[in-house]
């Protein structure tokens, strides 16, 4: 079969809620992937950023083909081998006192909002029902019910009303909004570190540490979403260190399972997390062996191979040759680490060019129509990012 056989069998039996880039992938290594016709391509997406370690990576392959050989699914109803030192690990490299093990990255968004509802009922003493929580407008925080009632983008919540209550939306980046919204009930604020799906919208400087400043003089939670910012993509492990805004919940997902199975997790520390008892929360496959040992090994290659100090450099100098790019049409080049994005004028429709790069053997995909994110595997080289870099410019010139 070639790559259109293949595309006419998505299109025949599959649900239409995507529009992919027509481009088959089906064999990767590293920050490559090839198509059935041989054809190499740059990943510059990272599936969303789950693939900073880079397509199969030997360390986290090895781990899950060891741990195939044992048990790979025990649920929660019994202990197993792996899960404790999964546990440790995540919070040896988080610094939190506990984690709780889920499998998407929306599961970890729920499981936040749940504790932190908990927390205001049982902790702060707030009547059940009542308690709110403030989020920020361009918010994407995954497709549940729960998660398009915070969304202000009608793709996500037009028509699946009623929506779930308890949520208050203000301005992205303006911390004083943020703080005039706080009311008896509200018991946390939850924002993304960068906008991720928004288009790499960076906040203004010192925006998450006057969040952070407000939800402690206020007596209310503070719960990042760092589910694609996280482990390493921003040149820093976690987003939020660039303004030490230590988060009380930390929502991870996405590179937390090095590109080889879905994992995802909320990190906190035990007056938070010791909200929830037996039977109050839970998951058939969140802690299962497999994903225990892959975590660890997807945390060992971000540690080991210095992934942050990479996505970093690589990053400066990513933004720097974009920027240089001359284009009428190109607005702003924003972003940080390799999380990057090249914003063009409004009612620019960027698909064309996406289709553009996949010609000179780049991947990368729109959001919001007028940009394109830019955001390759952190294992990427010096020497395969000024190829990469050759190609791109290439193409914004000519937009």
């Amino acid at each position: 079969m070639n790559s259109q056989d293949y595309i006419t069998l998505d299109n025949r039996y599959g649900a239409h809620n995507y529009h992919p880039i027509p481009v088959v992938i089906s064999k990767a290594r590293g920050c490559k992937v090839w198509d059935p016709e041989g054809r190499e391509y740059y990943d510059f997406l990272s599936a969303y950023s789950a693939v900073n370690q880079g397509h199969l990576h030997p360390h986290i392959v090895a781990a899950a083909k060891a741990q195939l050989e044992l048990v790979t699914l025990t649920s929660r109803a019994f202990h197993n081998d792996k899960m404790g030192l999964f546990l440790k690990k995540l919070c040896d490299y988080t610094g939190y006192e506990k984690a709780l093990p889920m499998n998407t990255g929306v599961e970890a968004v729920e499981t936040a909002l749940k504790a932190a509802r908990r927390w205001g009922a049982e902790i702060k003493g707030i009547e059940n029902g009542k308690q709110n929580i403030i989020c920020a407008a361009g918010n994407f925080h995954g497709r549940t019910l729960t998660a398009v009632s915070m969304s202000s983008d009608p793709e996500s919540y037009v028509n699946y009303g009623p929506y779930v209550p308890g949520f208050v939306r203000v301005p992205f980046g303006d911390a004083e909004a943020a703080r005039a919204a706080i009311d008896k009930n509200t018991v946390a604020i939850l924002v993304e570190p960068i906008q991720g799906e928004a288009g790499v919208v960076v906040p203004p400087d010192g925006y998450l540490s006057a969040l952070r400043k407000i939800c402690t003089e206020n007596g209310i939670l503070l719960i990042f979403d760092e589910i694609q910012t996280g482990f390493c993509r921003t040149g820093r492990r976690f987003a939020w260190q660039y303004e030490g805004a230590r988060p009380d919940i930390m929502c991870l997902g996405k590179a937390l399972g090095g590109g080889i199975m879905p994992i995802s997790a909320i990190v906190a520390d035990h007056e938070i997390m010791d909200v929830f008892t037996p039977g109050t929360h839970g998951s058939t496959f969140g802690g299962n062996p497999l994903a225990d040992a892959v975590g660890v090994a997807a945390i060992e290659v971000l540690e080991q191979e210095h992934l942050e100090e990479n996505a970093y450099r690589l990053g400066e100098h990513f933004r720097k040759a974009v920027r240089a790019v001359s284009s009428p049409k190109i607005r702003l080049v924003r972003g940080k680490g390799l999380l990057n994005a090249v914003v063009f004028e409004e009612n620019f429709d960027a698909y064309p060019a996406c289709l553009a790069l996949k010609e000179n053997g780049i991947l990368a995909k729109q959001t919001h129509g007028n940009i394109i994110r830019f955001a390759p595997p952190l294992v990427i080289t010096e020497d395969e990012l000024e190829d990469a870099l050759a190609r791109i410019t290439g193409v914004l010139a000519s937009v």
